[in-house]
């Protein structure tokens, strides 16, 4: 009986210089396009047209309020992870760990400003640069400080924003921006407010073990 061999299938590679040498990845359509340069859609400072029933000027005013507390709580985030970094000394061990942990909650905060911005239809401050150039906390040494120091300096910072959001939160609602309102009064003050109470216990001379 006679065998019938398979046929075999002779592929011919694409020419690029050599009888052998295989097609160029590009061709097989995985490449990303890389070191692409494109214009700015909108200018920061400006806001979109949104179907929220709120007039342009509020949500500029809202907005332009909503950047000026995102960053300050974004360097306020940084002096937190810094000084939790830094911490030390015999109350080290609780202190590293509140400090990552109202770090964790001003992330939260820092998140939630940004997206209020979006939806208002403006533009959120995110590059560190722009921070740096529309904060009112101070910069704190580059080096590290005592702890009472370091305590003292999130303190400052914790008033400046709770300053500034009170007053962001009251010409919000008078405006009937009442969802800023909200998430200042609910997320922001609330939070630092507690924020406050914590560090500031720290900074009490009591005697631990003799009155």
């Amino acid at each position: 009986m006679k065998t019938i061999l398979p046929r075999r299938t002779h592929t011919t590679p694409t020419r690029t210089g050599s009888d052998t040498e295989p097609a160029p990845a590009a061709t097989m359509h995985s490449q990303p396009l890389l070191h692409q340069e494109g214009r700015e859609i909108q200018r920061y400072g400006t806001v979109r047209l949104m179907a929220l029933g709120l007039a342009h000027d509020t949500r500029v005013y809202s907005c332009q309020r909503l950047n000026s507390l995102l960053a300050d709580t974004q360097i306020l985030f940084s002096l937190y992870k810094k000084h939790h970094w830094l911490m030390r000394g015999a109350s080290f061990h609780q202190l590293h760990l509140l400090l990552d942990e109202h770090a964790s909650r001003q992330l939260e905060l820092i998140d939630s400003i940004a997206e209020r911005v979006q939806t208002l239809g403006g533009i959120a401050v995110g590059d560190p640069r722009h921070v740096a150039e529309i904060t009112q906390i101070p910069r704190a040494p580059d080096g590290c400080e005592e702890v009472p120091a370091m305590l003292s300096r999130l303190l400052e910072a914790l008033e400046m924003i709770l300053t500034d959001a009170r007053e962001a939160a009251a010409k919000a609602g008078e405006l009937g921006d009442v969802g800023t309102n909200d998430l200042i009064v609910s997320d922001i003050i609330r939070t630092n407010e507690l924020q406050t109470w914590f560090l500031s216990e720290h900074l009490v001379d009591t005697p631990l073990v003799r009155a």
